[in-house]
């Protein structure tokens, strides 16, 4: 890669970003260029997938961080380690000893040489088996690649089912917190997972979203409603006075961790309702209330 190369553009955050943030956009980068969802310019997809790899090797580790912040990607000092004769965080993108290989389900030669993926990927293992990623296939050899469709609330709590492969039923568990995308390596097939939106929910990695809609008088009384989760209605309060828009948090309600312990948050925005009909005295009322300059 260039020495012009901004690791923190490429991963689309900001120079004071968490290590947390760093890796949510690494995965959501990574998902999005994957060259097999590229068929149509696979090159250029492969291109920009290795940059992405390269940028998270280098913000994922404090000291290749630190270093980078140091010499900036702009050009420097005459010591800038950017500076003519390549990146020195050049190791693992197509040198040896990095333990995840990218592979092309057609059974093609690795693009990349062997690429770390990084953890966020690694999350299969424990669950499935079997050394090395379960996202790569043995080099040189094709493998079947499927498709699973899952509801929303199967991929959050996980679900076993049973597959045809080759014309053999295979009895398959898919893990809680499979997100869209993921691509599941069982040694003999691949399959990729595709989730069906919820009506009430939406999900952005970890984390759920629900919009309640409360009366108006609720939400200038205050009082207490009840909410939708994943694991079931729960009763929340409404404080007096709360304006529409509100987002209120609910921690560990949301999608169970595929790597580790715990569980994401749940988000709940507030909508205010306001009437569109009104009765004599309902209309008489709010009209006292706008004498009140309420």
């Amino acid at each position: 890669m260039s020495t012009s190369t901004d690791y923190y553009d490429i991963l689309g955050v900001s120079k004071g970003a968490s290590a947390d943030e760093i890796k949510k956009a690494y995965r959501k980068q990574a998902l999005e260029w994957h060259p097999d969802r590229h068929k149509d310019d696979k090159e250029a997809a492969e291109k920009r997938f290795k940059e992405i790899n390269e940028a998270y090797q280098v913000l994922s580790d404090p000291k290749k961080k630190s270093m980078f912040d140091q010499y900036g990607s702009a050009g420097g000092p005459a010591g800038n380690p950017f500076a003519g004769g390549g990146s020195p965080f050049a190791q693992g993108f197509g040198g040896q000893g990095s333990p995840f290989t990218y592979t092309y389900t057609s059974g093609g030669e690795n693009p990349f040489g062997n690429v770390d993926f990084g953890d966020p990927f690694d999350i299969f293992e424990s669950f499935f088996g079997g050394g090395g990623s379960p996202f790569g296939a043995r080099q040189g050899r094709s493998i079947p690649r499927y498709s699973i469709n899952l509801d929303f609330m199967e991929a959050v709590q996980g679900v076993s089912k049973e597959v045809d492969v080759g014309g053999k039923k295979r009895k398959i568990k898919i893990p809680a917190g499979i997100y869209e995308g993921a691509r599941i390596n069982f040694g003999d097939f691949t399959l990729s997972v595709n989730i069906k939106p919820d009506k009430v929910f939406e999900r952005q990695d970890d984390d759920i979203y629900v919009t309640v809609g409360i009366p108006f008088s609720l939400a200038v009384l205050g009082g207490e409603i009840k909410v939708p989760t994943i694991e079931g209605e729960i009763k929340i309060k409404i404080r007096q006075g709360t304006q529409s828009g509100v987002m209120m948090r609910l921690r560990e309600q949301g999608v169970p961790h595929l790597h580790g312990r715990g569980k994401g948050d749940e988000y709940i925005r507030i909508n205010v309702i306001i009437p569109e009909k009104l009765n004599r005295n309902q209309k008489s009322l709010i009209e006292e209330m706008k004498e009140e300059g309420l």
